[in-house]
């Protein structure tokens, strides 16, 4: 399995458009560590490539990379998309993949509702002939995601990390919905290779520990470094942890809790603009080294 990491940041990219923090005027000044909303690519076999989310950077992401160019006058080499999450920047990515282009999205019942019953936006996805596929991706089920007979068979299974359905949705809608559905880790396998892809959870589950453990190589949530990051920065704000977002550092983070654990690679995705990792010269990028961590970083390319 081949995996590219088209885009590594959290929402608003590194630096954001309207952020004047220490990491962001740095970056400005280095267009090569720019970062790019984070996007996750998988090739099982030459020429055939699936997408975990759909970042609202996609269409740039994708133009810039040869891999992903049509292989005729019209079409695509990627075959599906498996969503994590209904968050915004997760999903509008698909409306970069709407210009008459027949594809499949695998998510569970409750993301796909979230986006088909109260977005009308979603529909454009339905004018290609054939239409845009949906289909359900269940909870602790490993379901096989390439096609029936495909010589490289790739599977995914989708472990519930206790989130939140996003804020734009109606609160008719969101009480309607099963809780477990919000914000699910993606596992992918091929070969006896297993990737993990958990670029948001506000706290470690024993579930979501046993599929770190199980892992060849796991993405994880590195928002923040700190739980109070935000208010650092901006003088207020909510917490890591009310985001939805288990900080990397202190007592009970995500270092902290995952320092047994020694089989998994370990590479820290989903980049807040502010998280000092960001800065290759800082003590927290240095205090990662021990541990064994990575950060990820947009055109990062790993083989399983």
């Amino acid at each position: 399995m081949r995996v590219k990491v088209l885009g590594s940041a959290a929402g608003g990219g590194a630096p954001q458009w309207n952020c004047g923090c220490p990491n962001c005027v740095k970056l400005r000044g280095s267009a090569s560590k720019a970062r790019t909303q984070t996007q996750l690519a998988l090739s099982p076999s030459e020429g055939v490539w699936f997408l975990a989310g759909a970042s609202p950077d996609l269409r740039q992401q994708l133009t810039r990379d040869p891999d992903f160019a049509p292989r005729s006058s019209r079409g695509t080499p990627i075959e599906a998309v498996i969503l994590s999450s209904a968050d915004v920047d997760s999903v509008l990515g698909l409306l970069h993949l709407r210009e008459f282009q027949h594809f499949r999205i695998y998510a569970t019942a409750g993301v796909q509702r979230a986006l088909t019953e109260e977005n009308s936006l979603f529909r454009t996805l339905a004018r290609s002939q054939p239409p845009v596929e949906w289909h359900d991706l269940p909870l602790e089920r490993e379901i096989e995601i390439s096609q029936s007979g495909a010589a490289a068979k790739l599977t995914c299974k989708a472990v519930s990390v206790n989130g939140k359905f996003p804020d734009y949705m109606s609160d008719a809608l969101r009480s309607a919905l099963p809780p477990k559905e919000a914000v699910v880790a993606l596992e992918f396998a091929q070969s006896g290779k297993r990737l993990l892809f958990a670029p948001s959870f506000p706290w470690l589950s024993p579930e979501l520990k046993i599929q770190i453990a199980q892992a060849d190589v796991a993405f994880l949530d590195g928002t923040f470094w700190t739980d109070d990051e935000l208010l650092h920065f901006r003088g207020s704000g909510p917490s890591a942890r009310e985001m939805g977002h288990l900080p990397l550092s202190g007592p009970g983070g995500l270092v902290d809790q995952l320092k047994d654990l020694t089989k998994a690679r370990r590479i820290l995705i989903h980049l807040n603009n502010t998280n000092p990792v960001l800065d290759e010269s800082s003590g927290p990028a240095h205090a990662l080294r021990d541990p064994g961590y990575d950060v990820a970083y947009d055109g990062m390319e790993v083989a399983l």
